[in-house]
């Protein structure tokens, strides 16, 4: 049974001409367990998909259910504080906090009931390969991979069944690019979390188990 679900989903700017549409009859499921890909070149409406799941744009045509609940008659500050994780491309961490102090405040924004936080966000951190020490550093401190793997952790932090990553190696290298790989297929794989990457790398396209290619699929239309 899928998680997500679209349905007829349509997307334009609020500036633009009545027939030109970012997204058009957008219609699609989306499964735990399973780690998708979204392709497409620039400006064939990526991020505004994300930016569509997450509920931080209006779907104004169409439909988009999460757990077979409409997005329209859902509170989504919480769904977005509980549902789902978020990872940009740019970390989005703040610089002045550490690793850990980054991954409590998370906590505290999602009013997560827990007995200690800081066991907890050091906990997420092993999980995604970094330990007590680097958990420790301020942000800026930490290389783009290790920045990287601490947005991951954050994500994690009101365990959310579904993930949604824009961009997420989009400055990392190759390896480190694998590396985070490795560890949504983990996320995805063995513990049933639903993936969803918007990316221009062939090799994260490779990697995952279903690639949904806009410029396809608006083709079709």
């Amino acid at each position: 049974m899928s998680i997500l679900k679209l349905e007829n989903v349509c997307y334009r700017y609020s500036d633009a001409d009545k027939d030109d549409y970012v997204l058009k009859d957008i219609s699609y499921e989306f499964d735990l367990n399973k780690m998708y890909a979204i392709k497409g070149k620039s400006g064939s409406g990526k991020t505004t998909l994300l930016s569509l799941i997450s509920g931080l744009e209006k779907c104004e045509e169409g439909n988009i259910y999460f757990e077979n609940k409409n997005l329209k008659n859902m509170d989504l500050d919480k769904y977005r504080n509980t549902n789902i994780g978020i990872v940009f491309q740019s970390f989005n961490l703040l610089p002045h906090l550490t690793a850990i102090e980054n991954i409590i405040l998370s906590m505290d924004i999602g009013k997560i009931k827990e007995t200690d936080k800081r066991k907890k966000a050091i906990e997420l951190l092993k999980n995604v390969g970094l330990n007590e020490e680097k958990g420790n550093r301020r942000v800026l401190k930490l290389s783009g991979g290790e920045q990287q793997r601490v947005a991951i952790a954050r994500s994690l932090s009101y365990n959310p069944k579904l993930i949604l990553a824009d961009e997420p190696t989009g400055n990392l290298d190759k390896d480190t690019e694998n590396d985070i790989l490795d560890i949504f297929r983990r996320l995805s794989h063995e513990d049933k979390k639903c993936i969803i990457i918007v990316t221009h790398s062939d090799n994260v396209a490779n990697n995952v188990d279903i690639v949904f290619d806009l410029k396809r699929f608006n083709n079709k239309i």
